[in-house]
């Protein structure tokens, strides 16, 4: 079931919304919970108009949380942006440890993004599967194209989230991959 499961979402495109689509046991076709179409936010649908890449962010402690809202500012020095939660775990590892890795995310990390983001189940916790290389900034995936480990250097509220600013101190990128991203609320990848 959990093969068909995962072939079917990567088919849709990833979605925000799980359901069991075993014969007989879907109730529901479409979110029941998603607000009416006349009713969604201007502002929230231009947000779901951009294309974001989809990253890990991860703390030592271990912390971690799917961030699609992160940029990157060339510099001296070069710097990361980033909207969380501030009421997310990964905010008390990075305000504890003043550091913190980002690892972008490419189209096998669908499971892992979700799981991070609290919507699919992490039995023994967020990091118990999968393979994990340790860094002084956090854990990342083993088989990632890459990481950035970045020292905070402020945050502030910023509309409904915070607004991390942070040094970026080093990079290791091993591969070229593809992106995984999100848009309109699911996970898309990039076709030429």
């Amino acid at each position: 079931m959990h093969d068909r499961f995962l072939g079917w979402a990567r088919a849709r495109g990833g979605t925000m919304f799980h359901v069991n689509h075993e014969p007989g046991a879907e109730i529901h076709h479409t979110d029941p919970f998603a607000v009416p179409a006349g009713q969604r936010s201007p502002v929230r649908r231009l947000r779901g108009r951009l294309a974001a890449p989809v990253t890990l962010w991860t703390a030592p402690g271990p912390a971690g949380l799917t961030v699609s809202s992160t940029l990157v500012a060339e510099g001296e020095p070069d710097r990361l942006l980033g909207l969380i939660d501030a009421e997310s775990d990964l905010w008390a590892a990075v305000e504890e440890a003043g550091r913190f890795a980002v690892c972008p995310l490419g189209p096998p990390h669908r499971q892992l993004a979700d799981r991070f983001a609290g919507l699919f189940p992490s039995p023994g916790g967020l990091f118990a599967t999968g393979s994990w290389t340790d860094t002084p900034y956090g854990p990342v995936p083993a088989d990632g194209g890459g990481w950035a480990g970045c020292r905070l250097d402020s945050a502030r509220e910023y509309g409904w989230g915070l607004l991390v600013e942070a040094v970026i101190e080093a990079v290791d990128l091993v591969e070229e991959t593809a992106p995984l991203l999100h848009y309109r609320g699911r996970y898309r990848e990039l076709t030429d």
